[in-house]
């Protein structure tokens, strides 16, 4: 395993992350984790190396940190350093946070955590809660021991998050969306070079886009893939674009299956900053210039979206609509739509009331994508 120093910190951090919002699950309810999988998974990742660990307060319905705590079971806890999340859209005054502090130290059974985030910061969030003075409240708990270090992770323009940085002189963190088909959304590159220059150590969520930069390419795009000589899966290559940056401290992968953490520690142990020749690096942007054309939808699955008033499956419905497009309109996709998607949760059943709309981090035009999905997989279902 590679280590990165964590920003001002006295410490280096493993430069893959265990994040825990995609943990395996029993059936199709995102709620119920498979524990003895998961457990497995995460130890098998410190015991590789890993020493950063994250979680939310939202994650796996609640589930996700009570995991967690059974995970860092047996010694496991004193391998790593945790952060969690602030439920930021839940939190109305200082009482909303002290109670969900609270229960998220009772949760994972601790006095206290390592990083504590803002989690899904925006613009709207970031004027509530310093109405509310985010900064002395956390302060106090800093002093309180309950959490070593604050700090937060983002989705919105970078000129807002360039305002949150020079806010609050003692950042510790900040985690940003990022990868090779993202390098100019929401804080992008210009956004990871300025927290790294501050002193902040970036942690990155989304490096494989959710996954979906792991789907098996079309012939087209493998074909750029394979002039570079090394072979490689599309998982790897993600992840390296991402380590390739010196500015980046962590990249958090959101793993939901043994292969893909053993995949993952492998990878992080051929990274490095700088490493890509220009060759490579032209590679990547051939590969997003196509991946464009054919329609990608920059969802990363992280179902804020859920659940839909009406049933839709909204996640599985995109990651079907990218891969049906990332294939060059593959006919077996929509043969893999009518066998995964049943019929009370297909996009047909979209009302476009808006709901996920207002609540996606990536601000998708999911009505939109409802429409063209159903047009597209349900017009012979």
């Amino acid at each position: 395993m590679k280590y990165r120093r964590f920003g001002r910190l006295d410490w280096k951090a493993s430069v893959l992350g265990f994040g825990a919002m995609r943990l395996p699950i029993i059936g199709d309810d995102f709620a119920k984790i498979d524990e003895p999988e998961a457990i497995k998974m995460i130890r098998y990742a410190i015991d590789h190396g890993v020493n950063y660990i994250d979680t939310a307060y939202v994650y796996h319905s609640g589930n996700s940190e009570i995991l967690l705590c059974k995970a860092l079971q047996d010694g496991y806890r004193r391998k790593v350093r945790i952060a969690t999340k602030m439920p930021t859209w839940l939190v109305h005054g200082k009482d909303d946070m002290d109670k969900y502090l609270d229960e998220q130290l009772s949760r994972l059974k601790t006095d206290h955590v390592d990083f504590y985030l803002l989690h899904g910061m925006n613009k709207e969030r970031w004027q509530d809660l310093t109405k509310i003075d985010v900064f002395k409240w956390a302060e106090e708990k800093i002093e309180e021991k309950k959490f070593d270090y604050l700090g937060f992770s983002f989705h919105d323009e970078y000129s807002v998050f360039k305002k949150m940085i020079d806010a609050y002189d003692n950042w510790a963190l900040c985690q940003i969306l990022y990868n090779y088909m993202d390098a100019r959304y929401q804080a992008g590159t210009r956004g990871l070079k300025y927290a790294a220059s501050k002193g902040l150590a970036v942690v990155v969520m989304e490096p494989i886009a959710g996954g979906r930069l792991a789907i098996e390419p079309h012939e087209e795009i493998q074909a750029v893939w394979d002039e570079a000589g090394t072979k490689r899966k599309p998982a790897e290559w993600a992840l390296l674009w991402v380590w390739n940056h010196p500015e980046v401290t962590v990249a958090l992968s959101g793993m939901s299956t043994m292969s893909q953490v053993r995949q993952n520690v492998r990878a992080a142990d051929s990274s490095g900053p700088r490493i890509l020749s220009r060759k490579e690096l032209n590679l990547f942007n051939r590969v997003a210039e196509k991946y464009k054309q054919l329609g990608f939808v920059q969802c990363t699955e992280c179902r804020y979206c859920q659940p839909c008033p009406n049933g839709v499956n909204i996640p599985a419905i995109i990651g079907l609509f990218n891969e049906f497009y990332m294939k060059d309109r593959d006919e077996k996709t929509k043969k893999k739509y009518v066998d995964q998607i049943v019929p009370e949760s297909r996009a047909k059943r979209c009302t476009k009331c808006g709901n996920c709309e207002k609540l996606c981090p990536q601000g998708l035009p999911i009505k939109d994508i409802m429409s063209r999905a159903a047009f597209i997989f349900e017009q012979e279902a």
